[in-house]
């Protein structure tokens, strides 16, 4: 079968070789994959990568060999998945406990954008409890996840200010019921809770706007800036806050998988797929969705799946 592997070049950060399929576990099902959505992790992951990556933790696709053990979807069954790695190639060998049942109203390019970045804004918007009646603060909103908490969040009744670069990459959160700004300076708090991604200097200043007993949940560090934070000024800032260090990274996954099939399925929640291509093109779009030339997900059609 065809996979796509790491080259460790920048210009062209993947490229295809022929190798054996995966033969899964007795608790995994063989995926015939369909459509998989590149993560910016991944990404990062693909600038020095290690011995051995098999990038690929967003699938969808068909059932074609059902699990030895008995569980999980049978043969032709159509899914989305979230395997440990490998869905950059024709097969996928995905644990079933990682895996949902796709309805025919779901295409595989829309399921595909969901797994990551979906059951990250799940399992964040848990973590930072119920948000009904109260103001967050969303950074680094523009990528996926900030798609999906942001259209979760304010169905949830929060009130959300997203901080995104541009306005280009802001009408689409504006449309979902965000109010918008381009800086965590701009945010307008105090904030009940605040939901932090991009490390450096935002940090300690979305700190700045917590409000007295609030929440700040720290998820990510897109800049790539660490961060420090001065006790002395924390000292003048609001008192009791709380800051809780969160990576949604934990399997099973399956249960949230299909809490995000019902949600699409039920016109609750909409994938942003901003580029659709065939997987020829992977190369060329991770280094477009590393220069931040797409909004939204990318999904790549294998073998001519649509």
């Amino acid at each position: 079968m065809q996979r796509l592997i790491p080259t460790g070049e920048a210009a062209r950060p993947v490229a295809f070789a022929e190798v054996p399929p995966p033969v899964p576990e007795s608790d995994e099902a063989l995926v015939k994959v369909e459509a998989f959505a590149p993560n910016r992790g991944e990404i990062f992951l693909l600038d020095h990568p290690r011995p051995g990556l098999l990038p690929g933790k967003d699938v969808a696709g068909l059932v074609v060999q059902a699990a030895a053990d008995g569980s999980g979807p049978g043969i032709g069954t159509r899914v989305v998945g979230h395997p440990a790695q490998g869905g950059w190639a024709e097969f996928a060998a995905v644990p079933t406990h990682s895996l949902a049942v796709l309805p025919d109203s779901i295409d595989s390019a829309r399921a595909a954008a969901l797994p990551l970045a979906g059951i990250t804004a799940l399992r964040l918007l848990r973590t930072a409890g119920s948000l009904a009646g109260r103001s967050v603060l969303l950074t680094g909103a523009s990528g996926g996840v900030g798609h999906y908490v942001t259209e979760l969040a304010v169905g949830a009744g929060a009130e959300l200010t997203a901080v995104t670069a541009t306005p280009v990459r802001g009408e689409r959160l504006a449309e979902l019921g965000a109010k918008v700004v381009h800086e965590v300076a701009a945010a307008r708090g105090p904030f009940d809770v605040v939901l932090e991604s991009t490390g450096g200097p935002d940090l300690p200043l979305a700190l700045s706007k917590v409000h007295p007993g609030g929440l700040l949940v720290w998820f990510g560090q897109v800049s790539r800036i660490p961060v420090s934070l001065d006790f002395f000024q924390l000292l003048g800032g609001p008192e009791r806050v709380t800051i809780r260090h969160f990576h949604y990274a934990g399997a099973p996954y399956g249960s949230d998988l299909a809490t995000l099939v019902r949600l699409v399925e039920q016109n609750r929640l909409h994938p942003e797929v901003g580029r659709i291509a065939d997987w020829t093109q992977t190369a060329a779009t991770l280094v477009d969705l590393r220069e931040r030339r797409i909004r939204g997900k990318a999904v790549l059609l294998v073998g001519g799946a649509r």
